[in-house]
């Protein structure tokens, strides 16, 4: 039986773990790979070490955890965006990070120049309510515009 070839979300997913592993020492649980149109956003859930966790409790820890991250990204991301644009065959132009420190989720915003507006919900939406009614093949087409691995 021929294996399956991992599509470009799962692909970015493993690569941004991968990343973050050797940028932190520490990989996400579960990471989302969301592309709409030329904007490119991977969420990394529970990104954060228990220390940063702790030290987010006061505004100014998590002031501080959030000025880390961004710099940390600016600085070190030039490899995961060549890893995109290997895997997607599109340069990247621009990217950045931020930290949602009380949850310690961190999303990669990849644009071309376009404005980034993250909403963490606080559960999951079924793919019924998100699509609304219609026929099963449009619902499996949006579905298939992002990836989890975890």
């Amino acid at each position: 039986m021929d294996k399956l070839q991992p599509t470009m979300a799962q692909q970015i997913a493993k690569a941004a773990n991968e990343f973050q592993m050797n940028l932190t020492g520490r990989v996400s649980n579960v990471v989302t790979v969301v592309l709409s149109g030329d904007t490119l956003v991977v969420t990394m859930h529970e990104a954060l070490t228990p220390a940063e966790k702790a030290l987010a409790q006061s505004p100014a820890g998590a002031a501080q955890i959030q000025e880390f991250h961004r710099q940390l990204f600016a600085t070190s991301s030039e490899a995961l965006r060549k890893e995109i644009s290997r895997i997607t065959g599109v340069e990247v132009r621009e990217s950045t990070a931020e930290v949602e420190p009380t949850t310690g989720t961190v999303v990669h915003a990849f644009t071309n120049g376009t404005m980034v507006q993250v909403f963490l919900l606080a559960q999951n939406i079924s793919q019924e309510d998100w699509h609304g009614p219609g026929p099963a093949v449009a619902a499996k087409e949006k579905q298939d515009e992002a990836a989890t691995i975890k």
